[in-house]
C-alpha cells in the first residue's frame, strides 16, 4: 500500500481518550510505531473488495453444502436410510470445523512472519481448490466406499484453509483503512458473508426448481462446486495485485534483515487476556449467527413443520434486509463507538430472544417475519462491528496469529456445535424454547467480554501508526 508519512501534530484529549470508552479523535501518535501514514483511497477499496470476496466464498460453499445435503447424501451415502444418509454428509460438513483450530495456528503465525496478502492468496487458492474438487468427485454408485473419503477430503481441506481466512481478512482490512472508517470498511467482510451464503442457497434453491429429482441427483449437484473454480480465480487475481498492509511492513523495517519471527507462546501466553475477550466476543458473534441463518431452516421444517422452501424463502429474506442494513451499521461504530454497538447487540438478545422465538412459534408468515427480522437487526450490531473491533484487541506484531487462535477456537467449540447443542437441549429437556435460552447464556458472556474491552473507533490499531485519510488535519500541519 502506498503511504506518506505526515508530520505528527497534537491531539487535545476529549470523547475519544482512554477514559472515555468513546468514538472520537485520533490519539496522538505513538513515536515508537512512526509517524502517521495516509491511506490511497483506491487501494483501501481493493483490498476491502478482495478480503470480502473470500468471506463470500466459504459462505458460498456453506450455503451450498448445507442446502444441497440431502442430495449428497443419497450421492456419497447410498445407505437406503434417509437419516443415516443426512448424519453422515452433515458429518463430513462438522469435520470442517475440527480442523479449523489447526488452520488457524499454521496461517496466522505464517501471516505474522511472511505477510498478509501471501498467507491471504493462500487461503483463497485451497478454499477454491477444495470446493472445485467436491464438484469433480464421482459418486458412491461409481466408485464405492472411495466417494466419501474423498469428500471428508476435500472438506477438510476447506475448513484448513478457513482457519486463517476470517481473521487474516479481517486484519487485513483493518491495517488498509484509516482509523476514521476501519467500522464502516470493514463491514464489507460481512457483507461479502451474507452475500455468498445468499447466493449458494439461493443457487440451491432455483436448481432444486429447474432441475428433475434424477438430473439433480446425477450432475446437478455438481453445478454450484465447480462455480468456486473461477470465483477462486478472480479472487486470487484480486489479492495477487495488493501491497502489503502498511502495518506488516512496518514490521518488517523493524525486523531489519529477514522476516519478523514471534513465538507461538507470545502469540497464546503473552496475549492471554485479550484471547478470552475474543473468545467471548466470537462466542456471541457466532451463537446468534449459526442460530439465525443455520439451526432456524431447521427449526422452522422440524418444529413448526413448515415447507423447507418457505423457511428457507424467510432467511433469505432476513439476509437480505441485514446486507441493506450492515454497511449504515458499519458507518454507526465509527461514529457512536464498538462498544455501544455490540452491547446493544448483547442487551437486544438478552431481552428479546424469548419474544422473538414466541413471535417465530406463533406460525403466520408475518410472526415469523417479525421474529426472525428482530433477530436479524440484532445479529447486525455484531456483524457490522466485529470485523474492526476484533483485529484491535491486539497488536500489529501477533495479530494475524493470536485472531487466528482466538475465533477459530471460539467458533470450533461455540458457533459451529450450536444446532447440535440446541438440538441435543430440546430432545433432553422437552422444552421448544431452548434456543431462545441459548442465545440469552451467549449475550451474557458476550456483555461482560464487551464490558472488559477497550474502545478502538478513531484510534489507531495497537502497535501500528496512525491511519489517516487525504486532506485530515495531520496531513495539512
Amino acid at each position: 500500500m502506498s503511504t506518506v508519512p505526515v508530520a505528527p501534530h497534537p491531539v487535545v484529549p476529549g470523547p475519544g481518550s482512554p477514559a472515555s470508552g468513546k468514538a472520537g479523535p485520533a490519539q496522538a501518535p505513538d513515536p515508537a510505531v512512526g509517524p502517521p501514514t495516509l491511506t490511497d483511497p483506491a487501494l483501501v477499496r481493493r483490498a476491502v473488495k478482495a478480503a470480502a470476496l473470500g468471506n463470500a466464498m466459504e459462505w458460498f460453499d456453506f450455503g451450498v453444502y448445507s442446502y444441497i445435503a440431502v442430495t449428497l447424501g443419497k450421492v456419497f451415502f447410498p445407505s437406503g436410510n434417509p437419516t443415516a444418509q443426512l448424519l453422515s454428509t452433515f458429518g463430513a460438513f462438522a469435520a470442517a470445523f475440527l480442523v479449523r483450530p489447526l488452520g488457524g495456528m499454521v496461517f496466522g503465525p505464517l501471516g505474522d512472519r511472511v505477510g498478509r496478502q501471501k498467507v491471504l492468496a493462500l487461503t483463497m487458492i485451497m478454499m477454491a481448490a477444495g470446493t472445485f474438487a467436491i464438484g469433480l468427485i464421482p459418486s458412491y454408485a461409481a466408485i464405492g466406499v472411495g466417494a466419501p473419503i474423498l469428500l471428508l477430503a476435500a472438506r477438510l481441506v476447506q475448513g484448513f484453509s478457513t482457519g486463517g481466512e476470517y481473521a487474516g481478512a479481517s486484519t487485513f482490512i483493518a491495517e488498509y483503512a484509516p482509523d476514521k472508517r476501519r467500522g464502516f470498511l470493514g463491514s464489507w467482510l460481512e457483507f461479502g458473508t451474507l452475500a455468498g451464503y445468499i447466493g449458494g442457497a439461493g443457487l440451491v434453491t432455483l436448481m432444486t426448481a429447474l432441475l428433475s429429482t434424477d438430473d439433480l441427483l446425477s450432475w446437478g449437484w455438481r453445478i454450484p462446486f465447480l462455480i468456486a473454480g473461477p470465483m477462486g480465480i478472480i479472487g486470487l487475481y484480486l489479492r495477487m495485485r495488493l501491497e502489503e498492509t502498511p502495518a506488516f511492513a512496518a514490521e518488517v523495517a523493524k525486523a531489519g534483515t529477514g522476516r519478523p519471527k514471534v513465538p507461538l507462546r507470545e502469540m497464546v501466553t503473552g496475549q492471554w487476556r485479550a484471547l478470552l475477550l475474543c473468545v467471548g466476543l466470537v462466542l456471541v458473534f457466532n451463537v446468534t449467527d449459526y442460530m439465525l441463518l443455520s439451526y432456524m431452516p431447521s427449526y422452522l421444517t422440524s418444529e413448526l413443520g413448515y415447507d423447507a422452501t418457505h423457511g428457507l424463502v424467510v432467511v433469505l429474506g432476513v439476509m437480505v434486509l441485514m446486507m441493506i442494513v450492515q454497511p449504515f451499521a458499519g458507518a454507526l461504530t465509527d461514529r457512536v463507538g464498538r462498544r455501544p454497538v455490540i452491547a446493544a447487540g448483547c442487551a437486544g438478545f438478552l431481552a428479546l430472544s424469548v419474544p422473538a422465538l414466541l413471535l417465530i412459534r406463533d406460525g403466520s408468515l408475518l410472526a415469523v417475519a417479525v421474529g426472525m427480522g428482530a433477530l436479524g437487526m440484532l445479529l447486525v450490531c455484531f456483524t457490522a462491528a466485529m470485523p474492526s473491533a476484533l483485529p484491535a484487541l491486539f497488536p500489529t506484531r501477533v495479530r494475524y496469529g493470536s485472531l487466528s487462535i482466538g475465533f477459530n477456537v471460539s467458533v470450533s467449540l461455540f458457533g459451529g456445535t450450536t444446532p447440535l447443542v440446541v438440538t441435543a437441549l430440546i430432545g433432553v429437556t422437552g422444552d421448544v424454547m431452548m434456543p431462545a435460552y441459548y442465545m440469552m447464556a451467549a449475550a451474557v458472556v458476550g456483555g461482560f467480554a464487551v464490558w472488559r474491552m477497550a474502545e478502538s473507533a478513531g484510534r489507531p490499531l495497537p502497535g501500528s501508526a496512525p491511519s489517516l485519510e487525504p486532506g485530515t488535519q495531520a496531513e495539512r500541519v
